[in-house]
């Protein structure tokens, strides 16, 4: 199967920006109007396989695009997923790509996830667990 991001054609109408290591484009599907994904131009599936210079360039234009969202939404939230238990299709591709996704109070997105819901309060025995695969 061909990387629909690595696969210039299959989004060259969405491009909203490109640069030398990565490049802006539209979500399609999107959750808001606005819904950006910033995405390296190298084929990665995580974070730790950019190099210094595509890292460097790809969190420039990720906080340059979300001031720039902040000016037509009062929020923004970034977001990365890295999920290889996955099956690969429309939602999920497996191409490192971070999402820039306008946000207002009370919105669609948190009203139908009921995101407030799924926090629980940590306990002293998780985090001394996790502490431990963390070291």
């Amino acid at each position: 199967m061909t990387c629909p991001f690595c696969d210039v054609k299959t989004h060259v109408k969405k491009i909203v920006k490109d640069f030398k290591y990565c490049r802006v484009i539209f979500c399609n599907p999107r959750l808001m109007p606005g819904h950006l994904l910033v995405i390296p131009k190298r084929h990665v599936e995580k974070l730790s396989e950019l190099d210094q210079k595509e890292l460097k360039e790809l969190i420039t234009v990720l906080i340059n695009y979300q001031e720039k969202l902040l000016k037509i939404s009062p929020g923004c939230d970034i977001k990365q997923h890295y999920s290889p238990y996955l099956k690969e299709g429309r939602l999920k591709v497996r191409h490192l790509h971070l999402q820039l996704q306008p946000r207002r109070k009370n919105d669609a997105y948190y009203k139908h996830a009921k995101l407030a819901s799924l926090y629980k309060n940590i306990t002293n025995k998780e985090i001394k667990d996790v502490m431990k695969k963390l070291k």
